[in-house]
């Protein structure tokens, strides 16, 4: 299958040659890659990764963990249109930072999922676009205007967030020692999936402040997770900042305490309590990542963060957790 490189400056000339070459290798890699026999029978955990299937089901299981712990009953298109949107935003994620990469040579920045979603771009990049548009089609269909309009912020945030990635040039944001990525990224993930029930309570002030300190500790819950990842794929010294394994305990500690704060609330009690093991399971985790090989120490990652899964299942299957 031939690599189609983007048109470069005919003056650079020599980066234009260092790209192509960079393109072939990296064609070459991605063929021998996506053909090894593990990744063609990869177990559905890598799979699950390698497709971008991780963000959305993480989205889902939020999305009901905080409309369950607030007492709200979503419609079933809120979760189908969240994972939707997420699924879609990954993709094209995945595809524009291949190509930014090709576009500059810098390979060095492309894991396994990118090589993965590069090699089979002419079936994810279909797919992304009917998930958006599936996506459209929901917000235009059950939506209503007033829950749209309250929307429409976080999606221009998102937008601006994602046009500034891979705008193509790396200057650093406002304050990019407090709002890192990883920070931003949080943010956005956790109050996309909170956002529902926020607007089933938005009147409702005494169950708005319990959903918000559960909204705070999430927060914390995917910086940790991005920023465990980001350490873990760019081999960082070990001894920079704050161990992985502290970081986990201290959220644990802040489930916790928030969980004290919100007793008088038995779900969000449970909710938390949910969030602190899988802070913990990612302190685990950055523990031994030695003995895992890259794509399953990622997936193991994000699959950390479907600990309120088993919560959401047992209200489910027990009535009276549900009252």
């Amino acid at each position: 299958m031939a690599l189609t490189l983007p048109h470069l400056p005919a003056r650079d000339a020599s980066r234009s040659s260092t790209s192509y070459d960079a393109g072939l290798h990296f064609e070459k890699v991605a063929r021998a890659a996506t053909r090894d026999p593990a990744v063609l029978r990869a177990r559905g955990l890598e799979l699950w990764h390698l497709a971008s299937l991780d963000a959305p089901t993480v989205a889902i299981v939020w999305t009901l963990g905080f409309a369950w712990a607030a007492g709200v009953r979503l419609a079933a298109w809120i979760p189908l249109l969240i994972a939707l949107t997420v699924w879609a935003v990954y993709i094209f994620d995945r595809l524009l930072d291949t190509r930014g990469a090709l576009r500059t040579a810098e390979m060095e920045r492309l894991r396994e999922r990118h090589y993965f979603h590069w090699r089979h771009r002419h079936i994810l990049l279909p797919l992304g676009a009917v998930a958006a548009g599936a996506a459209g089609w929901l917000i235009f269909a059950f939506m209503p205007l007033v829950a749209r309009e309250r929307d429409s912020v976080l999606a221009a945030a998102s937008f601006a967030y994602f046009a500034r990635v891979h705008a193509g040039h790396r200057s650093r944001p406002f304050l990019s020692s407090l709002l890192t990525k990883e920070l931003l990224v949080g943010t956005l993930f956790t109050a996309g999936c909170a956002l529902p029930a926020f607007g089933a309570l938005w009147l409702d002030h005494a169950a708005l402040w319990p959903l918000a300190g559960a909204a705070a500790v999430f927060t914390s819950l995917a910086w940790l997770n991005c920023h465990a990842i980001d350490r873990w794929e760019s081999q960082k010294d070990e001894h920079t900042g704050m161990p992985l394994a502290g970081c986990g305990c201290l959220i644990a500690l802040s489930g916790a305490a928030a969980t004290a704060a919100a007793w008088a609330h038995p779900r969000f009690v449970l909710l938390l309590a949910a969030a602190a093991v899988s802070a913990l399971l990612l302190a685990l985790l950055d523990r031994g990542r030695g003995r895992l090989s890259p794509v399953t120490l990622r997936a193991a990652a994000d699959l950390a963060l479907l600990a309120p899964a088993p919560l959401l299942a047992a209200a489910w299957l027990m009535p009276w957790l549900a009252r």
